[in-house]
């Protein structure tokens, strides 16, 4: 260690945490199966497709926790040309050993440090308790940085106590610990300065000219390069500078700017994903200062900030512990271990990074940024490391079947067109024989073979589909952006497509659906009903007391009253905010009652008693033990009531009457919320610390003071919303700890139950009933259940399970701690990113910023816009593929040459490419995507009505050019020269091509609508790659002949061109009226496969026991 820095020698060759998700390779297959999706099951009428192919290394269903050797196995499977540029949003394996490595050593180093330091003492016997360095004024604070980072890190108790503890080191801070610090300006920079601020060095993203490297990586593109130089070096010394340079050089320009635009592209993509990134880490968190609670980013926390702490915060910055509650850190983010440390004042240390797993807390900020184990662990790893998504790894497979394919004709053309050349059957433009045996010069043969093996590079650059599975990217990263403007955080991008396979959204109600803008409307104080619910004046001064005690002291909300006079500021949950807005209203002094008892114990709210606790103790000797929580709950525990009077009266003969009360709030869809208390015995109340921690609070005999009615109203444009889901095949229920009748009351209002009549066990159950039934019944009346109330998160993590096993793609909100396990274990989890914790958003893989409902029916939309997009750009390469290899093979095969060559080819490659990608992969969803079923999830990506629309567009352009390239000189004008006949008809044949594709590239935009047309004014991306397209292949044409062996055409041939082009339209209408069979091609073609396989098994199995009876 020097200067404060550690030195790090990182060992890559083993990780623990890689090796425990290892599992044993299966058998490799061939990439051809990934293209057609081959079913194997034993049955031929099975349609599950749910079931993936274990011999195939691309069908992988799930990438969110999938073993690294499944992901290493489909890398080594793909036929890839340029790694770098493929796998670059993908998870670099060795980087997430070295990660893994980092974390641990970097977690550990404090402790081994210490561990050092105490063996060397031992070693010399000097082991001794040393007393703590004085504190040494620093500006304006009482302590420097290094004394109190030393408190921090080494979690130095003694030092603390020398300070003063927590009082006197707020003091050396000069923050106040109730109210926090002033927050203003000056103050910031001060601490700012003396102390560091709340962020850690970032590593640089790739710079744009890392970028041009990687695109240069491609192993074709550098075979052309060298290509082109040689054929530069012959060219001059041949036909001298001035001519013998276009051949070369023209090439190595095209190759350039394939480079050039592939590199921006996807430098802007970087980009995006570098701006979403920075969003994630963005966390917005509650802090004291001026004695009132403000909101701010996490990055805004200075040293002697006061931070409340709930279960599920995130601990923002090194500290110590001010007071707490039965409060519980989860420091496995910093130890590497799972456990649970209970914090106290005999433990007061928090670590950043840590997470709240119970009870609540407040702690002084003692330690920011890269001062904190925290900091230092985050500026020692990238914190992205890329993550591949199904689709991905498919679109990998496909890639790779075409990829075999492409590479396959490349070298039958090559060998046909050197057997032509050597045994004299090429000729020239003008006839003559290009190959003489013993005749022509040696540097004329080479310049000759240089140009066909350029010809046959060329076509693996165009058939090797390298863009395809980063069109994926593309349109995530486009999508990503625009779903942040619909309110959507994307946290995992293969959560966006597994969106759009959704087949059920199992959704929170409060918030989600709801507005979660609470407010008191109706309240029962005895049996007797406020009218309005904050009168007070017919309440007893000792009853009102009661209840504003309970209040102000049972709450994690907290009331600001500003000294200049004016209206409170609450802050809290919304049910918090809404209880103390009504006790603010009957009269109650917040911080008066908080400072006349103290609180001995708090049993937090727990969403499996649904209640919270707290026992206080009076000015006297006195103990109240202070219960809110469900109304129909705590009303059983309940055995007395106080009237309006103020006397108790037993409850027995009055529950009925009660819980019709608390039935007809439910109805009218009100959240109820009963308030109880009961008196204690102060000697009764733990002495010790320990015991006290572990005392549970009595909660029997308890006393009803109130019940009150909160109003929650439905969000606008929910009922919509989820109207939109029911005709999008996607099942909407609903989850919600509150009682049946809320539940059933805001369903019906939300849409989500159409009638009363529907509203029957097990459409409408609550969460015990379903919790008692077995794993095999849950999974039958799953399916059936819309609305499950009074339910716990574990009972939300059962349905869960059971929707899965059921076939169910499914989506869950949450936005508590103890959601976490459901949003880990559904397809997709959508967290809250206004009421959600810190822990809920980990586990989620989409943020909905505005927690609405309706912002989760976009992701949907989104989702299968993703998969859209991609199937009309694969439809639109496949038939530029196909098209440009049928007519290079046969010209070679029949005639000796490619009416295509290497220079246009690498701009139909551009085009087909990252030009393509760009302008289909970038498609706005449309409200048709919403009408149709989910996708499937084993569906085929290459549809039936995309094969015909791919075979009708590439018979078409194949047929039209094919007659061009045999009979086309017949067709044009006769030009001076035979060898300008046939550069004018090979550029017709490259016009036509071109423009068939700008034209063809309308109908991709629509697979199965007639009019491709629609909405296309809107997609400006789309108009001006379109435009851009075809005014570069004008110029191309017209002023580029030398560099592409091109003439220029007169307005005759170009009006030939653009009909040629405009036809595959009308072509597209009459190729859509051909039916095509439900079953996909794919399962058709697999079925003589799986008998082949079954028989195959079948035989194998028998001829041991063959063998045995001989």
């Amino acid at each position: 260690m020097t200067n404060g820095h550690i030195t790090v020698t990182v060992d890559t060759r083993h990780s623990d945490a890689t090796e425990q998700r290892r599992t044993p390779p299966p058998p490799p297959a061939a990439a051809a199966s990934a293209a057609v999706n081959l079913d194997y099951d034993d049955d031929d009428h099975n349609d599950d497709d749910d079931v993936a192919d274990p011999n195939d290394p691309f069908d992988i269903q799930h990438t969110k926790h999938a073993p690294i050797e499944t992901l290493r196995r489909w890398r080594q499977a793909a036929l890839v040309l340029n790694a770098s540029r493929r796998f670059r949003y993908t998870l670099d394996l060795k980087k997430e050993e070295e990660r893994q490595q980092k974390k641990s050593l970097i977690r550990a180093h404090a402790q081994v440090i210490r561990a050092a330091l105490l063996f060397r003492l031992a070693g010399e016997r000097e082991l001794v308790i040393t007393a703590p360095t004085p504190a040494h004024p620093v500006g304006d604070f009482g302590i420097g940085l290094e004394q109190l980072s030393s408190v921090s890190k080494e979690q130095n108790t003694s030092a603390l106590e020398e300070y003063g503890g927590v009082k006197g080191l707020s003091n050396l801070l000069r923050s106040n610990l109730d109210k926090g610090i002033s927050g203003d300006d000056a103050d910031l920079l001060k601490r700012k300065n003396a102390y560091g601020t709340n962020t850690y060095p970032r590593k640089k993203g790739r710079s744009f000219w890392r970028f041009l490297w990687e695109a240069w990586q491609d192993l074709t593109l550098i075979i052309l390069i060298i290509a082109a130089v040689v054929s530069l070096v012959l060219g001059i010394k041949t036909e001298g500078l001035s001519e013998g340079w276009y051949d070369g050089g023209s090439i190595a320009f095209a190759v350039f700017l394939v480079i050039v635009v592939t590199a921006v592209s996807d430098y802007r993509q970087s980009l995006q994903f570098k701006n979403l990134n920075a969003e994630k880490q963005n966390i917005q968190l509650e802090v004291m200062r001026g004695g009132r609670t403000v909101k701010l980013s996490i990055f805004d926390i200075v040293v002697g900030d006061v931070v409340p702490l709930k279960i599920g915060d995130q601990v923002p910055a090194d500290g110590v512990l001010i007071t707490g509650h039965s409060l519980a850190v989860d420091e496995s983010s910093m130890t590497g271990e799972s456990k649970i440390v209970h914090k106290d004042h005999k433990s007061p240390f928090l670590m950043s990074g840590c997470k709240v797993a119970d009870g609540v807390g407040v702690m002084l900020v003692t330690g920011v940024g890269i001062n904190t184990e925290w900091g230092l662990l985050m500026a020692s790893i990238s914190e992205d490391n890329g993550e591949e998504t199904p689709l991905q790894v498919r679109l990998n497979g496909v890639a790779t079947f075409i990829g075999v394919v492409g590479l396959s004709v490349a070298v039958l053309v090559l060998a046909v067109l050197l057997g032509r050349y050597f045994s004299g059957h090429s000729t020239d433009d003008d006839g003559n024989v290009e190959f003489v045996a013993g005749k022509t010069k040696a540097s004329t043969a080479v310049d000759g073979v240089i140009k066909i093996f350029t010809i046959a590079v060329t076509i693996v650059v165009v058939a090797v589909p390298e863009g395809l599975p980063l069109a994926v990217t593309l349109t995530l990263a486009y999508s990503m952006r625009k779903m942040m403007r619909d309110k959507a955080l994307v946290r995992r991008l293969s959560a966006c497509e597994t969106m759009g396979s959704a087949t059920t959204i199992c959704s929170d109600k409060t918030g989600t659906l709801t507005l979660n803008q609470m407010t008191v409307v109706e309240a029962y104080v005895g049996r007797n009903k406020l009218n309005p619910p904050d009168d007070s004046s017919k309440l007893n001064p000792e009853v009102l007391s009661l209840i504003n005690e309970g209040i102000a002291q049972n709450t994690t909300g907290n009331v600001f009253v500003p000294k200049e006079g004016g209206e409170a500021e609450i802050s809290g949950s919304p049910t918090e905010k809404a209880i103390l807005s009504w006790a603010v209203k009957l009269g109650m002094n917040f911080s008066l009652l908080r400072s006349n008892t103290t609180v001995l114990h708090v049993f937090p709210f727990n969403s499996e008693k649904k209640r919270g606790g707290v026992a206080v103790k009076l000015e006297g000797s006195g103990v109240h033990i202070h219960w809110k929580g469900a109304a129909e709950i705590l009303l059983g525990a309940c055995t007395q009531y106080l009237d309006s009077d103020g006397h108790l009266q037993s409850i027995e003969g009055e529950k009925v009457a009660f819980k019709e009360a608390i039935d007809n709030m439910a109805a009218r869809s009100l959240r109820c919320v009963a308030i109880a208390y009961r008196s204690y015995e102060l000697d009764k109340v733990p002495s010790n610390e320990d015991d006290l921690a572990q005392w549970s609070l009595p909660e029997n005999d308890l006393v009803l003071l109130a019940i009150v009615g909160i109003k929650d109203p439905c969000r606008p444009g929910v009922k919509e919303a989820v109207e939109l889901c029911s005709k999008a095949g996607v099942k909407v229920r609903m989850v919600t700890g509150d009682n049946l009748q809320t539940a059933r009351a805001i369903a019906l209002e939300c849409g989500i139950l159409t009638s009363n009549e529907e509203a029957v066990e097990p459409v409408i159950i609550e969460g015990k009933k379903f919790r008692a039934l077995s794993e095999k019944e849950r999974e039958q009346i799953a399916k059936k259940i819309t609305v499950m109330g009074r339910s716990s998160p574990n009972d939300k993590l059962l349905l869960v399970q059971a929707l899965r096993k059921g076939g169910e793609v499914v989506a869950v909100t949450g936005d508590g701690t103890n959601d976490a396990p459901a949003l880990h274990e559904a397809d997709i989890g959508l967290s809250m990113g206004i009421q959600g914790t810190e822990v809920a958003k980990e586990s989620s893989d989409i943020i909905i910023l505005d927690d609405n409902f309706a912002s989760v029916v976009k992701v949907v939309r989104w989702g299968r816009s993703v998969y859209a997009n991609i199937q009309k750009f694969i439809q639109f390469q496949l038939t530029v593929n196909v098209a440009a290899l049928v007519i290079n093979v046969v010209a070679a095969i029949s005639s000796g040459d490619v009416p295509l060559n290497a220079v246009q080819l690498l701009w139909v490659n551009l085009i087909m490419d990252t030009l393509g990608a760009l302008a289909l992969a970038t498609e706005p969803p449309t409200d048709s995507l919403m009408r149709r079923a989910p996708v499937g999830r084993r569906e085929p990506l290459i549809t039936n009505v995309m094969w015909r629309n791919l075979v009708v567009q590439a018979v078409y352009q194949v047929t039209v050019l094919l007659v061009l390239n045999f009979a086309g000189e017949s067709f044009i004008p006769k030009q001076e020269t035979k060898s300008l006949d046939s550069q004018t008809k090979n550029t017709l044949i490259f016009n036509a091509f071109v423009l068939c594709q700008i034209f063809n590239e309308f109908n991709a935009r629509k697979p199965e609508g007639m009019n491709v047309f629609q909405g296309v004014t809107k997609n400006r991306l789309f108009m001006g790659i379109v435009g851009m397209t075809f005014i570069l292949q004008i110029i191309i044409i017209e002023f580029l002949g030398k560099f592409t062996t091109t003439v220029k055409l007169d307005w005759k041939l170009w009006i030939a061109s653009l009909v040629i082009g405009i036809v595959s339209w009308p072509l597209a209408v009459a190729g859509k009226l051909i039916p095509v069979p439900k079953t996909p091609l794919s399962r058709c073609l697999a079925k003589p496969l799986r008998r082949w396989r079954r028989s195959r098994a079948q035989s194998q199995l028998n001829t041991p026991s063959t063998n045995f009876s001989r």
